[in-house]
Parts: structure tokens; C-alpha cells; sequence
């Protein structure tokens, strides 16, 4: 007969997976900002992203840049060049370099579909996001087309236009 203990154990507590908004998904790791205003992004892909333990570590406390990044495909594989990830701050002498070239993992089609598009000219991979997705970083992918200056300054007036319209009909309704 099992013996029975003086005290009741109570169930753990369990962990809240929300404790850190960045590695459950919540939040973007990192964002290009500035590449929708320096280009048209006409269609997105996610990738996946060959990274070691200490870039991992890094990503997920908020170390990370996508600004000058851009992708190659070079030989059938698709890369991630200049991404900036710093380096880990507790890591050793075998910590990572923070802009090397990182393997990007896609399906065998869309690669191929992207090799003949980015043989387009003037079409570029330009990675957007950075973010976490089931425990993994992924890295979304934009086939982009480069906006000249006309196109942006085109750009910047849509948006106020149609921020002063927002503001307007605010107003309206308050009164």
C-alpha cells in the first residue's frame, strides 16, 4: 500500500509563455523601417535562418539590424548578407561574427521563383522582419523594385494627404 505524504503537494504553477514578448511571437526581434520608403515591396516570403547558439541568444535580446541587409541567390540557396546581429554579450572567444553571410532556408520552388525574378532588372531582396515563429527566427523576405526620388517624395505626399483626411474626420466627429 502506497504510503501517504503528512503534506498535500499542490500542482506547479505553470510558466507564463508571455514572459518575453520577443521570443513568443509577439514582437519583431528586428524591422526595416527604411525599406519601404526606399522601395516598392511587390511580394513577400518567409524564410528560415541557419544562425548558431550565440546569434540565437542575441536575436532574442533585441541585438539585431536589418537595415543595409539585402538576399543573393547564389548556386540554388539563398543568402543573407550585411544583417547586422552584435555579438553575444556573455559569449566566450567562440562567440559569432556580427555581419557575416547567413544561409537562408526556403522551399526548392520558391527559390526558383525568385531566381528568375531578382533576374529582373532593377529587383532585389530586401528582408523586412526579423521575428520569432514556434521557437524559430525567421526572416521575412520582400522581392522589391528601387523607388526613385519623384517616387518617394509621391509617397510622403499620399501620406499626409491622407493623414490631414484622418485628422479631419476626427475633428469632425468630436464636435
Amino acid at each position: 500500500m502506497p504510503r501517504q505524504s503528512a503534506h498535500p503537494t499542490k500542482p506547479s504553477a505553470e510558466k507564463n509563455p508571455r514572459r518575453d514578448p520577443t521570443s513568443s511571437g509577439q514582437r519583431d526581434a528586428a524591422v526595416n523601417r527604411i525599406a519601404s520608403h526606399n522601395y516598392f515591396l511587390l511580394e513577400k516570403f518567409e524564410c528560415g535562418l541557419v544562425l548558431t547558439g550565440t546569434e540565437v541568444k542575441s536575436v532574442r535580446a533585441g541585438h539585431s539590424n536589418l537595415k543595409d541587409a539585402y538576399g543573393l541567390v547564389k548556386d540554388g540557396e539563398i543568402w543573407l548578407l550585411n544583417a547586422h546581429i552584435g555579438p553575444y554579450e556573455h559569449g566566450n572567444i567562440f562567440n559569432h561574427a556580427p555581419l557575416r553571410t547567413r544561409k537562408l532556408l526556403m522551399h526548392k520552388e520558391e527559390i526558383r521563383k525568385l531566381i528568375g525574378k531578382t533576374q529582373q532588372k532593377g529587383q532585389t531582396l530586401i528582408p523586412t522582419r526579423m521575428y520569432f515563429k514556434n521557437g524559430k527566427v525567421k526572416v521575412e523576405l520582400a522581392l522589391a523594385k528601387g523607388k526613385q526620388l519623384w517616387d518617394k517624395r509621391e509617397t510622403e505626399r499620399r501620406r499626409t494627404a491622407d493623414k490631414e483626411a484622418r485628422e479631419a474626420i476626427s475633428r469632425s466627429r468630436k464636435t
